[in-house]
């Protein structure tokens, strides 16, 4: 037989014996039989190196040693969820999708696997790249580690899309995680605390070898791409098999939140019979031309819920309260716990929030509390044993002052959070704020890390962001761990950020409630740092999502002398700070003050191309019609209630053609 055509045959044949037993479990040969295939396979690879294939099977077993994982920009973001913990929190979301999708709304419901998110890119049926969500823009590419997981596939069959985003969960299995642990103990080593965190770190080790070695497993719930073959998410789910990935089988249609809620209770009663970890129920709206139609919020879908089983609780001791003071002068109280195990790991900090919180539940150092951790990172304080509790206790009295610098703190009216407003003079607050200017979503500034921007501004070096322009490489080499390479890196890194674009530096500046995404807003509308800095306060509050607070705090930060000095040094050090002749390319003021909703199927330009045209020409979209709503765009196949609403309030309604002729 020709080797060429035998290589091809043994690897098709081990792709099917791999589904057959990692995603089907239904295996039809022994686990001998298969090693000598692939052994078979290895040897043929190695003496015949014209017929190397990436995403052999036999490239599953690791070797490859990354130093550096490369940060890739997602093709699509991926966007966290809400939550909600009870039937009236499903029920508001519900009457929500109602409002404002076209038809009637039937739901996938999903279990929600605790584990690593992960987006696996394929095109022409081959695994081209795999990213972890970092933080939902950018992610860093671990291909190399994920292909040793076998429940991925390399090569897929079956009617694919020419290129797509697969999204899913690493997940590791009790059964695999026991026995890993099992072995630690047996080596004298600490076992692992939980699966969710093992199989997050087992993406960054360096080593695949290392990976391989790990019962990871690859669970996928959500396919984005252009002209997909099918218009529903259980649809999607049920191609996604045919093509060769695991997907979990629990998945359930439901027509209300009557449904929706005997799903999630049944498996908030039966979880536990599952091989992996699982902390709730995601709920999806199942077309996907609603989903279209519903859209996103800042950081979340529309058309999505997460809902959180009742979370993990335990009672332990709190030692004392401390106050932490932010990069914005925001003061949170901090619960110092004695050491308790919680949800598998080992809990000593808790967040009381702000006085209002401590109050309400009568907290009080050397109490026993119940302490919870549920759809949140960071445990909660949830409510004090009160039976347990010192006669002669004290009420806890709020801090009246800064615990770094002394200031008397400042309550605003409507305001949770307690304020220091020394912003120049206290310490964690100019430590924070340039600490923001040079994280990963601002700046981004290789070679300068938080711990060594704290030590700058301890040696007086820098005292603001702006004096990090005019740091030499010989003020920073005297510093406590800094050698001469990492010196270089550090001054290159600085120079570097200064391509850095317009709508990040904004970011970067750390206006109070200017986001990632209100800066990209922002930059849009006002596309240079002197035009948002003259602009009035109605000019802000007239721009899409930018409301009266937000508003305030950008006029209020460009009304301090300070803060407008610092902008200026820093144009005078090159910094972007208005868009590029190419950003500003098709964009204008022709549809400014102008709302529009669209619906329906577009035959030139998609919904989201549609929507980005308005943007970018200074309109403001919409989810429903409404007495401010000016054009509905109709396309085909649009939803009737929409079409009736736009009649009965005298919305114009304009075809794609002639919204076109607009712009």
């Amino acid at each position: 037989m020709d080797i060429e055509k035998k290589i091809n045959q043994l690897r098709l044949e081990l792709q099917q014996h791999n589904y057959n037993y990692y995603v089907l479990d239904k295996p039809e040969v022994s686990d001998y039989k298969f090693d000598m295939l692939l052994e078979e396979l290895q040897e043929l690879e190695e003496k015949h190196p014209e017929f190397k294939d990436p995403n052999s099977p036999t490239q599953r077993v690791g070797g490859e040693v990354t130093k550096n994982f490369k940060t890739v920009q997602h093709d699509y973001r991926m966007y966290s969820l809400s939550n909600s913990y009870s039937k009236e929190e499903m029920e508001e979301w519900e009457v929500r999708v109602k409002k404002l999708a076209d038809g009637e709304v039937e739901y996938t419901c999903e279990l929600k696997y605790d584990g690593a998110s992960i987006s696996l890119t394929y095109e022409n049926g081959e695994l081209l790249r795999a990213v972890t969500r970092g933080d939902g823009i950018q992610g860093d590419e671990v291909t190399a580690n994920i292909k040793t997981i076998k429940s991925v596939p390399l090569k897929l069959k079956g009617d694919y899309p020419q290129r797509f985003d697969i999204r899913g969960e690493i997940v590791l299995p009790y059964e695999g995680f026991a026995k890993m642990n099992a072995e630690r103990v047996e080596q004298g080593e600490e076992p692992y605390a939980n699966p969710r965190n093992t199989a997050s770190g087992s993406l960054k080790l360096q080593d695949s070898a290392e990976v391989a070695k790990r019962p990871l497993e690859c669970l996928l719930y959500s396919i984005v791409g252009e002209n997909l073959s099918f218009k529903t998410q259980y649809e999607g789910l049920q191609k996604a098999r045919e093509w060769g990935f695991k997907v979990p089988k629990e998945a359930e249609l439901a027509k209300s939140t009557d449904e929706v809620m005997n799903f999630i209770n049944y498996w908030d009663e039966n979880r536990h019979d599952l091989p992996y970890e699982t902390d709730g129920v995601v709920i999806k709206v199942n077309n996907l031309r609603q989903q279209e139609e519903l859209g996103f919020t800042a950081k979340s879908p529309r058309w999505a819920m997460a809902y959180k089983f009742k979370a993990e609780q335990a009672e332990t001791l709190l030692e004392s309260i401390t106050y932490q003071v932010g990069r914005t002068g925001a003061i949170t109280p901090v619960a110092n716990l004695k050491a308790v195990q919680l949800a598998g790991t080992t809990v000593k900090r808790a967040s009381l929030h702000n006085a209002d919180q401590i109050e309400k539940l009568d907290i009080r150092e050397g109490d026993k509390v119940f302490v919870e951790k549920g759809g949140e990172i960071i445990p909660k304080i949830v409510g004090v044993n009160f039976k347990e509790r010192d006669p002669d206790s004290k009420p806890t009295q709020y801090i009246q002052n800064c615990p770094e610098c002394g200031t008397e703190l400042v309550r605003e009216d409507g305001e949770a959070l307690h304020y220091c407003l020394n912003a120049a003079g206290c310490p964690p607050q100019v430590v924070g704020r340039i600490q923001h200017f040079i994280s990963r979503k601002a700046m981004d500034i290789e070679g300068l890390g938080g711990e060594t921007v704290a030590l700058l501004v301890r040696e007086n070096l820098i005292e603001n962001y702006a004096d990090l322009y005019e740091l030499k490489k010989e003020q920073i080499l005297p510093l406590e761990r800094m050698a001469e390479k990492s010196a270089e890196n550090l001054i290159a890194g600085i120079e570097a950020s200064k391509t850095v674009p317009y709508e990040r530096v904004l970011f970067a500046l750390g206006i109070r409630f200017v986001g990632e995404t209100v800066a990209k807003t922002l930059a849009k509308r006002f596309t240079s740092i002197t035009a948002l800095e003259n602009a009035s306060q109605e000019e802000l509050e007239n721009v899409n999502e930018i409301g009266v607070r937000i508003a305030e705090s950008v006029v209020d930060f460009f009304g301090i002398e300070k803060n407008r000095n610092l902008i200026e040094r820093l144009k005078n050090y090159g910094l972007q700070l208005e868009l590029s002749e190419e950003d500003l390319e098709g964009k204008s003021d022709k549809l400014q003050g102008k709302t529009f909703v669209i619906s329906g199927v577009f035959e030139k330009v998609s919904r989201k191309e549609l929507k980005k045209l308005i943007e970018d020409n200074g309109g403001k979209v919409t989810g429903s019609i409404s007495g401010n709503t000016d054009y509905l765009v109709a396309g085909e196949n649009m939803g009737p209630s929409k079409l009736t609403k736009a009649e009965k309030l005298g919305t114009k309604i304009i075809s794609e053609n002639e919204f076109l002729d607009m712009v």
